[in-house]
């Protein structure tokens, strides 16, 4: 069950709760449900009742109450639980789980886009400053992924990155050196990495260092090693299955970030701000590398292959699409080795 699926339940839910009286309110257009903060609250929260206990004349709690009963009985949930002032923090099912690594595989590089922009006609357009050039490819990029169409020129508004503050010095020369001596990639990750109001970082000692500190090579070496993972399962003559039971925290972290990335998606595409895109394939190069490290993917020594071999497998395939996926919107390329 992806976020989008949940958002619909729950505001099926409220519907309902609506037209047995039980609530009267209108019902709003949309629902949000976000990932909770800590692990022990769920696999996603919602805020809804919060903001109906106004309009409905009771305490969010007792809006909670009414939608938590509801939302327990719903297919794919396996429990909710109420957290103060009204929050109701849901749990899904392991099949819920396996639902959502299933639905990863089988668009593959289409998971993340959606229409949620269809019937927008706009395109974003730069004065040549090559940040702004970079974020107006990039949100161009996002906006068809999430279905606008070419429309209206739009003036991309990012913080310049040709102001030498960037640089340990502000000589020009060694400013131009510094620029010649970052690839592509490099130099594309550093400037849509930063927030619109940041300054990029543009020091090869950084972009092209390989080691964990740098942020594109961790994101570029999650994506090759979920590809490793595959071909060396291959090798073994082990096939992913994702229908297994994903019990460990690692594992419900990976989860959530896989299936949050089309909100991700649609948000950066809005609000034209392709730095979301980028902290979010940190996010999930860090979950997949503590789930690698906590999780076994193939069997060690003597050891059989299992149910839970082939399901790791199969969300560390899932987790490669969404890296590979939100590279590509960048410009930024996925690697098979690394």
């Amino acid at each position: 069950m992806t976020p989008a699926e949940l958002s619909r339940t729950v505001l099926s839910t409220v519907r309902h709760a609506v037209e047995a009286d039980e609530l009267r309110v209108a019902v709003p257009e949309r629902v949000v449900v976000e990932r909770p903060r800590g692990p022990r609250q769920g696999d996603y929260a919602t805020n809804v009742a919060l903001r109906l206990a106004r309009a409905a004349g009771r305490q969010p709690r007792q809006v909670a109450e009414i939608l938590a009963g509801r939302l327990a009985r719903c297919p794919g949930i396996a429990r909710v639980e109420i957290a103060d002032p009204g929050f109701l923090n849901i749990t899904l099912e392991a099949a819920a789980h396996a639902g959502l690594v299933r639905e990863v595989l089988a668009r593959g590089a289409a998971y993340g886009r959606n229409s949620s922009l269809a019937g927008t006609r706009v395109t974003l357009t730069h004065d040549g400053e090559p940040r702004a050039a970079a974020v107006a490819e990039a949100g161009n990029r996002l906006l068809r992924a999430c279905g606008a169409q070419e429309g209206p020129p739009e003036a991309v508004r990012v913080r310049p990155a040709r102001s030498g503050h960037e640089y340990p010095t502000a000589d020009p020369g060694a400013r131009a050196e510094r620029l010649s001596a970052l690839t592509p990639d490099a130099t594309r990750w550093a400037l849509l990495r930063p927030p619109p109001g940041d300054l990029p970082r543009l020091d090869p000692a950084e972009l092209l260092a390989q080691r964990e500190s740098n942020p594109l090579f961790r994101v570029q070496y999650a994506h090759a090693r979920t590809r490793a993972l595959l071909r060396n399962a291959r090798d073994l003559g082990i096939a992913p299955d994702p229908d297994g039971r994903y019990g460990h925290p690692a594992e419900h972290r990976l989860l959530g970030v896989i299936a949050d990335f089309p909100r991700i998606v649609e948000a950066a595409a809005r609000h034209r701000s392709p730095d979301r895109v980028a902290r979010h394939l940190e996010q999930t190069a860090d979950a997949f590398f503590a789930c690698h490290d906590m999780c076994p993917h193939l069997p060690r020594g003597d050891e059989k292959p299992s149910a839970a071999h082939r399901a790791r497998l199969s969300l560390a395939e899932a987790a490669g699409t969404v890296l590979a996926g939100g590279l590509t919107l960048l410009g930024v390329s996925a690697p098979e080795h690394l």
